[in-house]
Parts: C-alpha cells; sequence; structure tokens
C-alpha cells in the first residue's frame, strides 16, 4: 500500500479564517513554525537534505537530521519574548470565552503521520511524542491552538545530553548510603525519555500586617539546698508591624499524577535560559500541556508566599520565640508565564517493584525514588545508640 506524501504548505491565508486579533495572541490561536500535515494538525521539519524529519539537538542547541547530518538553526521571531501576562485580565478573558463558545473535550485525537502515514493517537495532554511505526518526531498543535487554552510563553531547551544525564543517574546511585548493596553494585537500568513539563511562574507584590509577641528568654534561680536550680522563662513584649515583598517567579508544576516532592527538589531552573516557545526545540520530544488551572496554580503559589511571609515575619520580630496572632497577606500586581521546563525521565523495576527517577535536564539534577536496605538501617541506629551510650556513661562519671 503507498502512502502519498502530503501537499506542501501553502502561503495563502484561508479566506475561511479569520485574521488573528487580541484574544488570538492571548489564547493561541496564531501559526508557529513548522509544516502542518494535513487536517490533524500534526508538526514535523523535514530536512532540506534528505527529506526526513529534523529533531532538536542538545549539543548543537539547534535542529538536526538523524540520517544525514543536515543542521538548521532555531528560527526564532527577533522581536519575540518572553513577557509576563496579567494574571486577573487573562482569568477574565477565559471566564467570557467560556461563556461564549461552547464546552470543548480534548481527550484523545488521531493524526496521520507524515512520514509513513500512519496514525498516532493522541491522549489526555500529551502534546508531542514519536510515531510508532516509523520513529519520526510528531506533534499535536491542536493543544495549542485550543481557544481556551493558555499558549506557552518560554520554553527551555534540553541543555544536559542523554549521556551526561546518565552519568548524573550513576552518582546520584552511588551516593545512596543505605540502599542495598545489590542495588549500588548493578545500578538503574532503563530507558530515558526526554519529557517537557508545563510550569505557571508567578510574580507578585505582597503587603503584609502582623500582630503578634516577641519572646525573649532569660534564667532564674530557683530553690535552696539540694533543690536549687536554674530555670529558663520568657519575657513576653508585643510586636506588630507591615512590610512589602517582590515574589519571582513561584514555579508551579502544571501536570498532575506526577510526584511533586521531587519535581520541587530538581530546582532551581536556569530560567535565564529560556527562549520564547517554538515547536522546534520539541521535536523528537514528549511534551505535555498543562491539566492544572491557571487560578489552580496560583492557589498552590500562595501557599508558598504565605508559608515565606510567616518565616519572614518570625525573623522581624525576632527574639527567642514567636507568637503570630494574626498575620494578613495581600497580594498586587499579580503577573504569570506559561513555560515548559525539560526532564529526563526513567521508570525502573528493582525486586519486583517500579521506581521512577528524573533528571532536571537545564542542570543535571537528580532526584527520585529509590529502594532501602533495612538491615543498613537498623545497623546505623543500633550504632548511633551505642555511640549515645558510651558517651553519656563517660559524662556521667
Amino acid at each position: 500500500m503507498s502512502v502519498s506524501p502530503p501537499p506542501p504548505p501553502s502561503d495563502t491565508p484561508d479566506p475561511a479564517e479569520p485574521s488573528p486579533g487580541e484574544d488570538d495572541v492571548l489564547l493561541g490561536r496564531t501559526d508557529v513554525v513548522g509544516q502542518t500535515v494535513d487536517d490533524g494538525k500534526a508538526r514535523v521539519f523535514p530536512c532540506e537534505g534528505c527529506g526526513a524529519d529534523l529533531e532538536f539537538n542538545i549539543g548543537q542547541q539547534r535542529m538536526k537530521c538523524p540520517y544525514c547530518g543536515y543542521e538548521k538553526e532555531i528560527e526564532l521571531d527577533p522581536e519575540a519574548k518572553i513577557a509576563e501576562r496579567d494574571y486577573h485580565a487573562m482569568l477574565e478573558r477565559i471566564k467570557q470565552l467560556h461563556k461564549s463558545e461552547p464546552e470543548q473535550t480534548d481527550e484523545a485525537s488521531e493524526i496521520r503521520c507524515g512520514s509513513c502515514g500512519g496514525t498516532v493517537v493522541f491522549t489526555g495532554t500529551l502534546t508531542s511524542t514519536t510515531c510508532p511505526y516509523c520513529g519520526s518526531p510528531i506533534q499535536r498543535e491542536k493543544v495549542h491552538s485550543y481557544t481556551k487554552r493558555i499558549p506557552v510563553d518560554g520554553v527551555l531547551p534540553f541543555l544536559i545530553e542523554k549521556k551526561k544525564a546518565k552519568q548524573k543517574l550513576d552518582d546520584w546511585v552511588s551516593s545512596r548510603w543505605f540502599a542495598p548493596n545489590d542495588f549500588l553494585k548493578a545500578g538503574v537500568e532503563g530507558r530515558f525519555n526526554g519529557v517537557y513539563l508545563p510550569y505557571w511562574t508567578f510574580d507578585t507584590l505582597t503587603f503584609n500586617a502582623y500582630d503578634g509577641q516577641r519572646g525573649d528568654n532569660y534564667t532564674v534561680t530557683v530553690g535552696t539546698g539540694k533543690d536549687r536550680r536554674t530555670e529558663v522563662r520568657t519575657r513576653w513584649s508585643p510586636a506588630r508591624g507591615t512590610f512589602q515583598r517582590f515574589f519571582d517567579d513561584i514555579l508551579v508544576i502544571a501536570s498532575k499524577g506526577l510526584p511533586e516532592k521531587y519535581l520541587h527538589e530538581l530546582e532551581p531552573w536556569p530560567l535565564a535560559k529560556c527562549i520564547p516557545f517554538t515547536q522546534q526545540v520539541l521535536a523528537g520530544y514528549f511534551a505535555r500541556t498543562y491539566d492544572v488551572q491557571l487560578d489552580e496554580g496560583f492557589e498552590d503559589a500562595h501557599q508558598r508566599i504565605e508559608a515565606a511571609i510567616e518565616q519572614d515575619v518570625r525573623r522581624r520580630i525576632g527574639g527567642d520565640k514567636q507568637r503570630i496572632h494574626s498575620l494578613k497577606c495581600r497580594c498586587d500586581a499579580i503577573t504569570f508565564k506559561h513555560l515548559l521546563l525539560p526532564v529526563w525521565m526513567l521508570a525502573y523495576r528493582y525486586k519486583g517493584k517500579s521506581f521512577r527517577v528524573f533528571v532536571n535536564a537545564g542542570t543535571g539534577e537528580v532526584q527520585g525514588e529509590r529502594p532501602y536496605s533495612w538491615v543498613k538501617i537498623l545497623s546505623a541506629v543500633i550504632g548511633l545508640t551505642a555511640v549515645t551510650l558510651t558517651l553519656l556513661a563517660i559524662f556521667n562519671r
């Protein structure tokens, strides 16, 4: 069975399609770099040398053909920049669109591969994958053109190659003190998957007012004779105040179903190296769009802001102890960005149990799940207890 190649993209705009306006720019209806493959709206980047599909090459930081070696620079609009967006204005815009347009679902879509003609099914929030029939990178544009979706503002390209990520993983495994010996010896074997994960970043200027008490410790001598002893007491005094604090780029993972604990521990990210969004750097890698909505993301960010403000208040109160009776935190001038950040993900099995590991593909930081040796842990506890008892015996002589 032969498959006819897709027709070349036309530079002539379809008169049935409206020209992009302000809503189109803010909510992702504008076109992106790449070649459209029929009505499935997949994106491929054909090699000008042999016609195969280009992939993003981490080492070269450019598009490269895995067959003939042809290279091509990433095409970026010289006027494009990663701009902060007004949070409340975007929420209102989405609210109005929900009122004016029928609800749409995006659970699954079928896309024809432009290289072999096979059908690739995209489910959920997956936006970029590899054709299971010919291995060509293929992307779904629909999630970026869905009118109630917020488009990606910036992307951090993969900076850590797979080989270096494997070295980082080996170093991480060898440093796990309480891991079983056979695990340390064998290491971790599995397939790395390069994934772009969605994040929200939030900026806000906070105004904070607090009321509480400062506690300063002092000592007094009480009792007589054999009952004479020193006690520590606390003198409390009122403490209140107001202050402002600016928060910049609070990161919130916008994808559900992943262990947030380990993803948080991958921070910090080199956000200064982000570039304006282009699908070219997604070629050859998995990518997901967000399933944590913008307002849900800010709720998470606000909890982190309040925790940081509480610690700030305790430092401002000072003393040996602090009591906070009331704390009011108001967030003003809230802005956000929608970013894609690169992660190497690997799943492996040890004695029938599955574990996951994550590598920050911008810094090489490794975090993840690992097995524990309860024999080593028990031995460490027994050893620590023995040392403690020995020291107590020496000091009590």
